[in-house]
């Protein structure tokens, strides 16, 4: 079976062509939202149906899935209008989602169509992390965390199980996915036990346009200030985190000006470090023993100063410079603490076996 999968990211969207259980796409295109608009959906649908390539099924990654959506699910009219009923709970990505999936309805309307949920994956979260400390009524209106990056941990526990030589079942892991967004997982026996991101996206850790965790309290006194809420949301969601602090969400970029003593971002790459290393050793409480650290998304993949500082502050774990690489992955030479794994971010497997799944199913 040829799945397409469309990963509607908030910066940009990823396409590949899968045939399960073969890992290499025989089709891969990446598109940013701010070159190319919404209408990128629509001309990277075109140039892959113009490949001639017969495409048997479609898998979107939708950030968002609210309580309804627990699993993938068959993309109806009545999927897609809940979905979009939880756009104000991801305003980021859910909204670029429902254009991707509308696009791909419009030019292949006869093949079926699945949606992979971020949220799904922690489904599992027990109530004491699920719910929030705040009044009972707040919580049955449905104020609790749902948490993301779902399907990202997902595959990185599926890699550190084969890297590691070890079943799923048996393993207790903390997934840092560091890239645009980032958040942290605690993982136990393949289930989510904890997570940094909430309710929201906005939740957790700094990110590259997002403060993260705050006090509710600037909220209120921002509003005192008379800045209009939708402003306020959308200063945390789009001009803060590294672009915030040092004015990029490129943390290529910013270690470069920090090592030219550029001050704004030696701050930014101090914060997002100290915050990254707090949420992973956080996590941690939420485990009896931890196998192994896994460090994925773009920047937990590529920049190996901020994994090296991020464990430096967490004195759980002490790296010692080697790099086993396995396949596109890698294993962090330690001389002490838990193994630290490098995986990159496969999301689009995971969404083809789900859509497999659901196809066969149906």
């Amino acid at each position: 079976m040829r799945i397409l999968v469309l990963n509607a990211g908030s910066s940009n969207l990823k396409a590949s062509l899968i045939e399960p259980p073969n890992r290499a796409p025989t089709f891969e295109r990446t598109i940013s939202w701010i070159d190319d608009g919404r209408d990128g959906a629509s001309a990277t649908v075109r140039e892959v149906v113009k490949t001639g390539e017969p495409i048997d099924a479609i898998g979107h990654r939708v950030v968002h899935g609210g309580e309804r959506f627990t699993g993938p699910t068959s993309l109806d009219d009545a999927a897609i209008d809940a979905i979009e009923s939880m756009t104000d709970l991801a305003p980021l990505h859910n909204p670029l989602a429902l254009a991707t999936i509308r696009s791909a309805r419009q030019f292949l309307p006869d093949v079926p169509q699945v949606a992979a949920f971020d949220t799904a994956f922690h489904a599992t979260l027990p109530e004491s992390a699920r719910r929030y400390p705040v009044p009972d009524d707040w919580a049955r209106a449905g104020i609790r965390r749902y948490g993301f990056h779902g399907i990202s941990v997902a595959w990185s526990v599926q890699r550190a199980s084969e890297m590691l030589d070890r079943p799923v079942e048996e393993l207790s892991l903390v997934i840092a996915h560091l890239g645009g967004g980032c958040s942290v997982t605690a993982v136990d026996a393949g289930q989510s036990v904890d997570t940094s991101m909430g309710m929201t996206p906005l939740e957790g850790l700094m990110m590259g346009t997002r403060a993260g965790s705050i006090d509710p309290g600037i909220v209120f006194h921002r509003l005192r200030d008379g800045q209009p809420a939708e402003t306020i949301e959308s200063d945390l969601d789009r001009r803060s985190g590294l672009v915030g602090v040092a004015g990029s969400d490129d943390m290529g970029m910013l270690l470069a000006r920090e090592a030219g003593g550029d001050e704004r971002a030696r701050l930014a790459v101090e914060m997002f470090v100290r915050r990254a290393a707090a949420a992973i050793a956080a996590s941690a409480t939420n485990l009896a023993t931890i196998d192994a650290i896994v460090f994925t998304g773009g920047i937990g993949e590529h920049a190996e100063s901020v994994r090296t500082r991020i464990c430096e502050r967490l004195h759980l774990v002490r790296l010692d410079g080697r790099e086993q690489d396995i396949e596109s992955d890698g294993w962090l030479g330690t001389t002490s603490g838990p193994s630290v794994l490098r995986v990159t971010a496969r999301e689009d497997l995971v969404i083809a076996a789900q859509v497999v799944a659901v196809v066969r199913e149906t």
